[in-house]
C-alpha cells in the first residue's frame, strides 16, 4: 500500500486539529438508468464535507477507472486547501460508508492521529448526491438518450467512409425526406480541404447560397465570417479530436482519438451543440442514406467531374413510439448544376480578387496529393544519381538536360510504401507532372505570409505540397540554392517519390527506396500570374 512520505505526515500533523467528523464518499454523477453513455463520460464524484459545520470541504471529478488514491488526494486538499469559507485543518474522525476506503483510510492516515470510522449512512452527504444527480438529470443532454448511440455509430461509419476523399465542399447532395416538416435537405461535405471535418445540412437551398455569398464578400474580416457562420440554417455533423495535438491532422488520428459532435445552426437561435428528438431523427436518417449512397456509388465519384445521380433507399426508423411508422422513403440526388453555379461564385470572387480573369489552371487549389504525414524537402541529387534513376525507377524524362552546376534539384517526398504508389498512380492519372512552382500566400487570419509550394498536373490542376513561412531563415537559404540550380537547368527539376518514412532511412531515403522520378519545368511567378492567394478558415 501506498503511504505518505515522511515530510508530509509531518506537514499534515502541524495542522490544527478540529473536534469535527467529516464525511466522505465516492459515486458515481449521473443516476439516469437509461443513459449509460452520459454517465460513463462523466465518471464519479469525490465528496469530502464537514459534518459538524455542515459545508463542502473538498470534492473532485474523477475517471471511472481512478484508483483508491483519488480520494485520498482529494482529502489532502480538503485540510490544506479547503473550500471557502472552511480553514486549514486535520479532522478528529472520518466517517465513511464503504468498508474497502475504510480500511484503505486506516493504512495511509495511520500517522495523523484520526479515527476512521464505518457508518451505513451519511445523511448530509446522500442530500448532496440527490442535488447533484436531480440538476444533472434534468440537463438537456447533447444527445436525445434514445438516439444517442445509433448517431455516435452512423457518424463513425462515415467517418470511415470518408466522402471528402471524393467529393468536394461545393458538390452538393440533396435529400429529399417530406416527413416531420422536413422538405429537402442540402448536403455540404467538409474535408478535402483538410480543415474541418464533417457534413453540414441546410435547411434550404437559399441558405446555403446566401452562406456561401456572405462568407466572399466577408474579405477575410473574423467579424463577417462569423457573423456569416451565425446566419446559416442547418442541421451539422461535425469530427473533433480528444486530447491530441491541435497540430496533428484529423484524418492521420486513430478512430479512438475522434469524437463526432451534432448541433444546430439557425440566425434566430445562433448555435447549439444540442440535437432535440425531431432533430436527432431526422440527422440519423439523413446519416444512414448518405451512407448507403457513398458505399453504392463512391467509383463514380473518381473522375474530375460531378455526376448526376438519383438514388432512393427506404430507411428504417431507430426509434418509435408505439403506432408510429416504422420507415420512410427517401431520394437522394446530385447537383451538378448547383456545384458548377457555387464555383463560379468563387471563380469571380478571384477575379475581383485579383483583378484579372481566372485562367482554367487557377480554378481549384488542392491538398489531397501529397499524403499528410510525409517528410518533404528541397533537395538535389547528383548528375549520377540522376542517370542511376533514369535506369532503375518509373520515370517521367524530359528533353535532354545539360549537367551544368552540383546537381539536378529535385523536390524529395518520401511517405509509406503505399501512399507512395497511390501517389505515384494518381499522377499519372492525371497526365503526369507539368511543372513546379512557388507563390505567395497570406493567412487571413493573423496576417502571416508564406511562400507556398505548387504541383501542376498534367490536366492543369494546382496541388499544395508545401506551406512554408517566408521570413524563415532556412527556407529563405533553401530556396536561394533552389533558384540557382534551377537557373543553371534551364528551368528544369524533378520530383522524387520514396518509401521507408517509418524505417531506417526516414527523413533520408537511399536510392533503393525512391520509387518513381518525376522532370518537370520550375515555373516562375511571372508563369503563374496568380497573384497573392489568400488562406480562408473553412467553416
Amino acid at each position: 500500500m501506498t503511504t505518505f512520505n515522511r515530510s508530509t505526515s509531518r506537514r499534515l500533523k502541524k495542522l490544527q486539529q478540529i473536534p469535527s467528523i467529516w464525511e466522505g464518499e465516492r459515486r458515481p454523477l449521473s443516476s439516469s438508468p437509461y443513459n449509460q453513455y452520459d454517465a460513463d463520460t462523466r465518471g464519479e464524484c469525490i465528496l469530502w464535507v464537514d459534518g459538524s459545520q455542515g459545508i463542502v470541504r473538498g470534492m473532485d471529478i474523477v475517471a471511472k477507472d481512478a484508483g483508491p488514491e483519488a480520494i485520498v488526494r482529494t482529502l489532502m486538499r480538503s485540510m490544506e486547501n479547503p473550500h471557502n469559507p472552511a480553514k486549514p485543518a486535520r479532522p478528529q474522525k472520518i466517517v465513511v460508508k464503504d468498508r474497502e476506503i475504510q480500511f484503505y483510510l486506516r493504512g495511509v492516515l495511520q500517522d495523523l492521529d484520526i479515527s476512521i470510522d464505518y457508518a451505513p449512512e451519511l445523511p448530509l452527504i446522500d442530500e448532496l448526491f440527490r442535488g447533484f444527480s436531480e440538476i444533472l438529470d434534468n440537463q438537456i443532454p447533447d444527445l436525445p438518450p434514445q438516439y444517442a448511440q445509433d448517431l455516435r455509430e452512423k457518424a463513425f461509419a462515415i467517418w470511415q467512409a470518408a466522402p471528402w476523399k471524393f467529393i468536394q465542399e461545393q458538390q452538393i447532395i440533396s435529400l429529399e425526406i417530406n416527413k416531420w416538416d422536413v422538405g429537402t435537405l442540402y448536403a455540404s461535405i467538409m474535408g478535402m480541404l483538410g480543415m474541418e471535418y464533417g457534413i453540414l445540412l441546410y435547411r434550404s437551398e437559399d441558405s446555403l447560397r446566401q452562406f456561401r455569398t456572405n462568407v466572399l464578400r466577408s474579405e477575410g474580416s473574423q467579424q463577417h465570417l462569423e457573423e456569416a457562420f451565425l446566419k446559416q440554417d442547418c442541421l451539422f455533423l461535425t469530427f473533433e479530436r480528444i486530447d491530441h495535438d491541435e497540430l496533428e491532422d484529423l484524418a492521420s488520428l486513430p478512430l479512438s482519438a475522434i469524437e463526432p459532435t451534432f448541433g444546430n445552426i439557425h440566425p434566430l437561435e445562433g448555435l447549439r451543440s444540442v440535437l432535440y428528438e425531431e432533430e436527432a431523427l431526422v440527422v440519423s436518417i439523413a446519416l444512414e442514406a448518405l451512407q448507403r449512397f457513398f458505399r453504392e456509388q463512391r467509383r463514380r465519384f473518381n473522375t474530375k467531374q460531378f455526376p448526376q445521380i438519383n438514388r432512393r433507399y427506404r430507411i428504417a426508423l431507430p426509434y418509435k413510439e408505439k403506432g408510429e411508422i416504422e420507415s420512410v422513403n427517401l431520394s437522394i440526388t446530385t447537383m451538378p448544376q448547383l456545384a458548377k453555379e457555387l464555383e463560379a461564385m468563387t471563380d469571380l470572387a478571384t477575379e475581383d480578387e485579383l483583378g484579372m480573369p481566372n485562367m482554367p489552371m487557377m480554378q481549384s487549389l488542392r491538398s489531397d496529393l501529397i499524403p499528410e504525414d510525409s517528410f518533404l524537402s528541397l533537395d538535389m541529387i547528383s548528375w549520377d544519381m540522376l542517370e542511376y534513376l533514369h535506369s532503375k525507377v518509373n520515370c517521367q524524362k524530359v528533353q535532354e538536360i545539360s549537367q551544368v552546376g552540383d546537381g539536378f534539384p529535385v523536390i524529395l517526398v518520401q511517405t509509406s510504401r503505399p501512399k507512395a504508389k497511390t501517389m505515384i498512380e494518381s499522377i499519372e492519372q492525371a497526365g503526369g507532372l507539368k511543372a513546379v512552382c512557388f507563390n505567395s500566400g497570406v493567412n487571413s487570419w493573423d496576417g502571416e505570409s508564406y511562400d507556398l509550394g505548387l504541383l501542376q498536373t498534367g490536366n492543369n490542376e494546382l496541388f499544395l505540397f508545401g506551406e512554408f513561412l517566408e521570413a524563415e531563415p532556412a527556407h529563405i537559404a533553401a530556396r536561394k540554392k533552389w533558384n540557382g540550380r534551377c537557373e543553371k537547368t534551364q528551368g528544369y527539376c524533378g520530383v522524387i517519390i520514396a518509401r521507408g518514412f517509418t524505417g531506417a532511412s526516414s527523413g533520408n531515403p537511399q536510392p533503393k527506396d525512391m520509387m518513381a522520378l518525376f522532370e518537370v519545368q520550375s515555373l516562375t511567378l511571372e508563369d503563374l500570374k496568380l497573384g497573392t492567394l489568400h488562406l480562408m478558415p473553412e467553416l
